[in-house]
């Protein structure tokens, strides 16, 4: 089982964090310490520029960035996470609010997927993720909308079997979204890429195996 870096970002209200199993790590990134906090859970770190919040929060283990910087402070909670040797993290408050945020916790997970790691965007009602050169799995149990987008210009070798709508050893481009809302039918599902990035996109009620 792998351990958990989950991170808490200052965007808008997530689907609640989960309790924590042992070994897992919880970092606050900036703002998200407030959402962390309302949920009555202490982040195991708290990192920041701290520019949007009205003071530094009072932490034990705070991380305080440069303001004038390449990487957003939920990059820099995952470059964290790594140095301590996490390869699974779950983002939460990473989508709404500013759209630019949002599109850059995409990449995030496109370069965690590059990298053989994983990573899930949690919202409200749905979970982005993404896969590199590899597959994923859902439950038969499964119900809602699954979307799948390619990240790289071309994606080779794509396979969605399972699901309402099929593909098979298809190319799929980053210009033109056929991936778009297929559905799950209460069978095992599949999507898998031999060369490239996707981004999937799926609904609450869907589960990973």
């Amino acid at each position: 089982m792998h351990k958990i870096c989950y991170i808490m970002g200052a965007g808008e209200p997530s689907a609640p964090l989960p309790e924590r199993k042992p070994g897992d790590l919880l970092i606050a990134a900036d703002g998200g310490y407030a959402a962390v906090k309302r949920q009555g859970m202490e982040p195991d770190i708290v990192i920041g520029d701290f520019d949007s919040i009205a003071a530094i929060p009072e932490h034990p283990n705070v991380i305080r960035l440069n303001p004038i910087k390449d990487e957003t402070d939920t990059l820099s909670a995952i470059r964290l996470g790594q140095s301590r040797g996490y390869d699974r993290f779950a983002i939460y408050g990473g989508v709404g609010g500013r759209t630019d945020h949002t599109i850059a916790n995409l990449q995030n997970l496109a370069m965690l997927a590059r990298r053989g790691e994983r990573g899930w965007l949690v919202g409200r009602d749905e979970v982005f993720t993404a896969i590199s050169d590899g597959s994923i799995r859902f439950a038969t149990s499964s119900r809602g909308y699954l979307s799948v987008f390619s990240m790289t210009t071309e994606s080779t070798g794509v396979y969605e079997t399972g699901l309402k709508y099929r593909l098979e050893n298809y190319t799929m481009s980053s210009t033109y979204p056929i991936g778009v809302s297929n559905e799950f039918t209460g069978k095992p599902a599949e999507i898998s890429v031999n060369e490239g990035i996707l981004l999937i996109v799926y609904t609450m009620e869907a589960m990973e195996v």
